[in-house]
């Protein structure tokens, strides 16, 4: 498993073991994170649901089509998970690049712990796994979100309409990127 620092956080790849801090996260933000996620069934909201989703991560991260990392905090003794981020849909041949997603539990939002997590996700993906560009694609009602990956670099690119069904309704979404302008063969 993968395992990253920052100043303040411990970013780490989860195995199945890890399924119950998993569902503590997603069960204790069902409701802060519903306005920007897909409908999800009660059987998400279960540790079989988490268990296997854990193993088809795992797996994928293994083949090389998703690179996904869990948020801790580094001083608390009682481990436990407040984010994650993932780099998915990874495409190589003459693309080189992959979709970022993000999330944080409802009690550390404005503290910085996102924009930390991923200054260091950048850092794997334009270095270690050497990816071209990162997209991501971000409600523009979400301006939380947007002020983050702006900080960061990203500039938007236009506006996908009707893009990713969430929370029930087809919504926009403004395409956001960031290139590696280092980026070697």
């Amino acid at each position: 498993m993968v395992r990253f620092r920052t100043e303040r956080l411990l970013l780490e790849g989860l195995d199945e073991s890890s399924s119950g801090m998993v569902l503590a996260f997603i069960q204790k933000n069902r409701d802060f994170l519903a306005p920007w996620e897909p409908i999800r069934t009660e059987e998400y909201y279960t540790l079989d649901h988490q268990s296997r989703m854990l193993r088809e991560e795992e797996a994928s991260m293994a083949a090389g089509q998703l690179y996904k990392l869990w948020l801790r905090k580094k001083e608390e003794a009682e481990p436990r998970i407040i984010g994650s981020v993932t780099l998915n849909n990874i495409i190589r041949g003459s693309f080189h690049s992959c979709h970022l997603g993000y999330r944080l539990d409802r009690d550390e939002m404005n503290q910085g712990y996102m924009t930390e997590a991923l200054k260091k996700v950048i850092q794997i993906a334009f270095g270690e796994l050497n990816l071209h560009r990162i997209e991501a694609n971000i409600m523009p009602r979400n301006q939380a979100s947007l002020q983050v990956v702006e900080k960061l670099g990203f500039v938007p690119e236009g506006l996908a309409k009707k893009y990713l069904n969430i929370n029930g309704n087809w919504e926009d979404h403004i395409h956001m990127t960031l290139i590696n302008q280092a980026w070697k063969v």
